[in-house]
Order: structure tokens, then C-alpha cells, then sequence
């Protein structure tokens, strides 16, 4: 898992950046700061820091840069901390179990394991 992509995504502004871009489409440096209590550098440096994390990409045309939402790095994250709770629920099922019972759960086997070799 990139940790890139939770760094960008810890701070407030950049998740408020990426809200508006994926909600509302692309937009400038310039329209964003509009949107937020920020200044339009500011806004320039959180972008460039989503952008290293590959959550935007910029589209330069003359003198105006537009920046778009890139769902792709946040997908994987999402699916990342799916697996994670998945073993955690795994987890928290055999705690409750054992707490519930007093005796550890049977241990499963992997499969295309064999432990009686």
C-alpha cells in the first residue's frame, strides 16, 4: 500500500480539495482557493502534494492549469483497509468466541497445506 496517498489524505484541506474535485470536476488553483479559507499558494502546495500521491492530475492549456480527481490510488486504499478489517473481523470473531466460550477457536487450516507430513 502507498502510504503516500494516507499522508495526502491526513490533512483536512486536501480531503476538502479532493471532495470538491471529485464532486465537482476539474477546476484551478485560483477556483479552489475561492471555495476554501485558503490562500491560492497554499492551495498550490496541497495540490502538488495530492498530485506526488497520484490523487490528481493537472491539464495545462495557455496560461490556466486545471486539476482533476484520479480515483485509481484512493481505490486501492479503500480496497487495502477492506482486507485489513476483514482480518480484523476474523480476529474479533474468535476473541468474542473464546470470551464467550472460554476455549480458543480450532485453528484452520491453510489450504494446500498439509501439517501431517
Amino acid at each position: 500500500m502507498d502510504r503516500d496517498v494516507f499522508e495526502a489524505l491526513a490533512d483536512p484541506t486536501r480531503r476538502a480539495v479532493v471532495r470538491r474535485l471529485a464532486e465537482g470536476g476539474p477546476a484551478t488553483a485560483t477556483e479552489l482557493a475561492g471555495e476554501l479559507p485558503v490562500t491560492r499558494q497554499a492551495v498550490a502546495k496541497h495540490l502538488a502534494t495530492l498530485a506526488e500521491a497520484g490523487l490528481v492530475t493537472s491539464d495545462r492549456r495557455g496560461r490556466e492549469t486545471r486539476f482533476s480527481f484520479t480515483p485509481e490510488p484512493l481505490a486501492d486504499a479503500v480496497s487495502w483497509m477492506a482486507d485489513v478489517g476483514r482480518q480484523w473481523d476474523g480476529r474479533l470473531q474468535a476473541l468474542s468466541q473464546y470470551l464467550a466460550t472460554g476455549e480458543p477457536p480450532r485453528k484452520r487450516r491453510k489450504p494446500g497445506f498439509d501439517t501431517d507430513r
